[in-house]
């Protein structure tokens, strides 16, 4: 048992070092330890499954220990940024006030086409419209346009926009959701009003019904439904 727990640890720490060498870009949306437990508990789930002469206890200890790894780590990293900074590292800057961090760019192994598409995602095809431009802990880059590039407000127009409120769904493919129903103040004789007014007699006709606070719905029926 205590051969598991060792090696186990081991392999935490092992893996933990490796993804930290292999640098941010490798991340994607998980933190650096989620990522090390997800990769680690799919592969030591899946051979007590695979041989039935391997104990399940081998199989369940370690992946209780590589989550109780990822809580003391996750507290560890609340509590302490220098901590966290050791773990996940820091965000790079890889363009600031329009011009390209080279240094970063190298460091994080991220390459003028990967920085081009991850502009043209957001819409950009002018660098020197980018103030900055960060690769954060999670390898998604977030980006901050110059002021004049940014898109106008209606604040800064002067005007007041109207809130119409949260949209709750009221039918979803073709079941009705209750519970939203009651939370919008409405009832079923108003859903029967408002499939009438729609020519459909029965909520499975229904692909996605949605009301906001300002009473305004979103209909759309099934495309198999026959007129």
């Amino acid at each position: 048992m205590s051969i598991i727990f060792f090696r186990t640890i081991i392999i935490f720490t092992a893996l933990l070092v490796a993804m930290r060498l292999m640098g941010k870009r490798q991340l994607g949306e998980l933190e650096l330890s989620e990522l090390v437990v997800a990769v680690l508990i799919s592969d030591i789930a899946a051979h007590p499954l695979q041989d039935i002469s391997i104990p399940l206890m081998n199989g369940l200890l370690p992946i209780i220990i590589l989550l109780s790894c990822e809580l003391l780590l996750s507290g560890g990293m609340i509590k302490s940024v220098r901590f966290r900074s050791l773990i996940c590292g820091r965000p790079s800057m890889l363009i600031e006030n329009g011009v390209i961090n080279q240094t970063e760019m190298k460091n994080c192994r991220f390459t003028l086409d990967e920085l081009a598409e991850e502009l043209r995602t957001h819409g950009i095809i002018d660098i020197s419209e980018v103030k900055f431009a960060l690769l954060e802990t999670s390898g998604k880059l977030n980006i901050i346009l110059f002021p004049a590039e940014r898109p106008v407000t209606v604040s800064q127009l002067g005007l007041e926009a109207d809130d119409p409120g949260y949209p709750h769904m009221i039918i979803n493919n073709g079941k009705l959701l209750s519970n939203n129903l009651k939370l919008c103040g409405k009832d079923k004789n108003w859903l029967k009003k408002q499939l009438s007014a729609q020519n459909v007699s029965d909520v499975s006709d229904v692909y996605l019904m949605s009301v906001n606070s300002d009473n305004q719905v979103y209909f759309l029926k099934k495309e198999d439904v026959k007129k």
